[in-house]
């Protein structure tokens, strides 16, 4: 489905809300439960959520080739998806699997330096990438955008 889809969710406005609107769910809960509990709470939602998708997907289990997580991602959560954010590179690093993205709704209209995490959208790659493998992982967002990074990459070292 894309932004431009007819929803049958919410029919009258579609199934897509404003980043100003989300973001101000992440501060409020910021605030509410500091930044590493909204951090904690924030990773689990989107974990949920990338489990969810890989099997809507249909690619739960399949353990597809790292090399095409990011065409399969990108499908479900970029531009023509949900927009969450474009999900640009996939590969291995010895071990670790690393998967760029770019354009996240957790940076959207963050002034550079900030030291806002993308949370919710590491979550979903994450949980996307363990259900689609079957295995465990230890997810880091490890460069940003908003800090000089030519991405918001995140890294998944096996456990």
């Amino acid at each position: 489905m894309t932004a431009t889809t007819t929803s049958a969710l919410r029919p009258l406005v579609g199934d897509y809300n404003s980043i100003v609107c989300f973001k101000a769910v992440i501060v409020g809960v910021e605030d509410t439960l500091g930044e590493d509990g909204a951090a904690v709470v924030f990773t689990r939602a989107g974990k949920v959520r990338g489990r969810d998708l890989a099997a809507e997907l249909g690619v739960a289990g399949k353990d597809v080739p790292v090399e095409t997580l990011a065409g399969i991602l990108n499908a479900a959560i970029g531009k023509d998806g949900t927009c969450l954010a474009a999900v640009t590179k996939s590969y291995r690093e010895g071990d670790t699997v690393v998967i760029e993205t770019q354009d996240t709704v957790c940076s959207a209209g963050e002034p550079m330096g900030s030291q806002r995490r993308c949370t919710f959208t590491l979550g979903a790659v994450w949980g996307a990438l363990e259900a689609i493998t079957g295995k465990t992982y230890l997810g880091e967002h490890t460069e940003s955008v908003l800090r000089g990074g030519t991405s918001d990459k995140f890294v998944f070292s096996p456990l």
